[in-house]
């Protein structure tokens, strides 16, 4: 008789993408990888599994296949050269490694229908990996520092979302979100669609129709009231997806 599976087999296995950084802890002071435990709180209290995925040269896409969702989390500016563009002063400390595992890492998700969530420069990331590019420096094309108004500290923004997105569904017509970015999407990825956006017409979450769940948020919702209603929404998908297999 075939055992029963656990509880734990049948809830929804979100992978996590992680920063690979210089970190200090307790007497050590090494590269490590890491990752702000309010991913992993959103994830959980969602009712996923947080599985964590570094930025290694090892294979990742196998292990894909045995999860039922990713979240590709914020962190350094993506590298210009990715989107074919020449780097600006104001591009701060970029991860070319990263990207390029990320990038397959989302590319693959997308041959096999994995529900996937991209967080800030995980929102970014969505774009580029789809021919798109970036406003390398926000402040320059709206004259302001509303999205990043200083190193450490979230800003507090007001977006309009898109009647019968997927952001609308689970967040309603408007919400006030919490961001730390200097950069943002310029021109669109090809399929992305707009689906939400700040007073000052900045592109502040892209969907891709067709998939079962494709979505990038410029914003961070791990860190406010915005949080419980999309990574649930990303576990539900995820867990939908699990029961059709």
């Amino acid at each position: 008789m075939t055992p029963r599976p656990s509880e734990w087999e049948r809830t929804p296995r979100i992978g996590v993408t992680t920063y690979l950084e210089q970190a200090r802890w307790g007497v050590w002071d090494r590269p490590a990888a890491l990752l702000p435990q309010t991913y992993l709180d959103a994830v959980v209290e969602s009712g996923g599994i947080p599985l964590l995925l570094p930025p290694t040269d090892a294979d990742s896409r196998p292990v894909l296949d045995l999860l039922d969702g990713l979240v590709l989390i914020g962190g350094a500016d993506l590298d210009p050269a990715g989107y074919g563009a020449r780097r600006q002063p104001e591009t701060r400390e970029i991860r070319p490694h990263r990207d390029a595992v990320e990038t397959e890492l989302f590319r693959y998700a997308l041959d096999i229908d994995l529900p996937v969530l991209g967080v800030c420069r995980g929102g970014q990331l969505l774009n580029t990996a789809l021919g798109g590019t970036l406003h390398q420096h926000l402040p320059d094309t709206i004259g302001s520092d509303a999205h990043l108004p200083a190193p450490g500290h979230f800003g507090s923004v007001r977006i309009e979302l898109a009647s019968g997105s997927l952001a609308a569904r689970a967040l309603g017509a408007s919400a006030t979100v919490s961001c730390h970015h200097h950069q943002a999407i310029d021109r669109l990825g090809s399929d992305l669609i707009p689906v939400a956006w700040a007073a000052d017409r900045t592109v502040e979450a892209v969907e891709l129709p067709g998939r079962t769940f494709a979505l990038g948020v410029q914003w961070h919702p791990e860190e406010d009231a915005t949080r419980g209603p999309l990574f649930g929404a990303l576990v539900e998908a995820a867990r939908s997806r699990t029961a059709a297999v």
